[in-house]
């Protein structure tokens, strides 16, 4: 199981004592923000993003350089891009968490494997008011949590199947009543993101999700429906 991105250790203003628990690099500028001075965290990886807004959100929060892809149709000057950047410093994929986003995501890993993938949970990314979904909505908590715990594909086929199909239907991840809901919920614990019933067992494998994770993660979604 690759280990979550090595990549932020603290976040926390110079007169704020309350530190904000999150892996990532250990190099930190400071930065004038509203008033406060603070450490803005460095990543070495470029990120990619869907449009300008988002860099915008990022970059109040990290020092980094970002792609954006400008639209779900990721061109091939994009994509050029996107390689050579893999190839020199590494990149995370960081797009919103819906439909266009996601096929951003499936079109640049599949031309560019082996990125690191950031995922927010959709509630983590709504502007309620205008009622619209996008990384740049998100908090700074929010982001610094997706960032820090990128992780990469593998596209090796697993040697030995541990978690199958019936395990997914067992759990009542496929098909019934709730499964979206508990496919939200295991994303978000896991840090894969919300795939369909169809998809889920590949990106588990993806992301090379071991058994004892997978347990792990249904007995908190236990947790959480006892508690609501």
């Amino acid at each position: 199981m690759p280990a979550e991105s090595e990549f932020l250790k603290r976040n926390s203003t110079l007169n704020d004592n309350k530190a904000k628990k999150i892996a990532t690099h250990p190099t930190e500028q400071f930065k004038l923000r509203e008033g406060k001075l603070v450490m803005r965290l460095i990543v070495n990886e470029v990120i990619v993003v869907e449009g300008k807004s988002d860099t915008n959100v990022i970059q109040r929060y990290i020092q980094c350089d970002t792609i954006e892809t400008n639209g779900s149709a990721v061109s091939e000057a994009v994509i050029a891009r996107v390689r050579l950047a893999k190839e020199r410093r590494g990149v995370i994929i960081f797009t919103d968490p819906d439909y266009p986003g996601e096929k951003i995501r499936l079109t640049i890993d599949k031309a560019v494997p082996g990125c690191k993938h950031a995922f927010l949970p959709k509630e983590a990314a709504i502007d309620h008011q205008k009622g619209k979904v996008g990384v740049e909505h998100a908090s700074e908590e929010s982001i610094l949590d997706a960032i820090g715990k990128a992780k990469p594909t593998s596209k090796e086929k697993p040697l030995q199947r541990e978690i199958s199909r019936e395990d997914l239907m067992e759990a009542g991840l496929l098909g019934g009543d709730g499964s979206k809901h508990k496919r939200e919920i295991l994303g978000k614990i896991l840090h894969i993101g919300y795939t369909n019933g169809k998809q889920l067992l590949k990106r588990m494998e993806q992301f090379q999700i071991t058994k004892e994770e997978y347990l792990n993660a249904l007995q908190q979604i236990e947790q959480e429906n006892e508690n609501e």
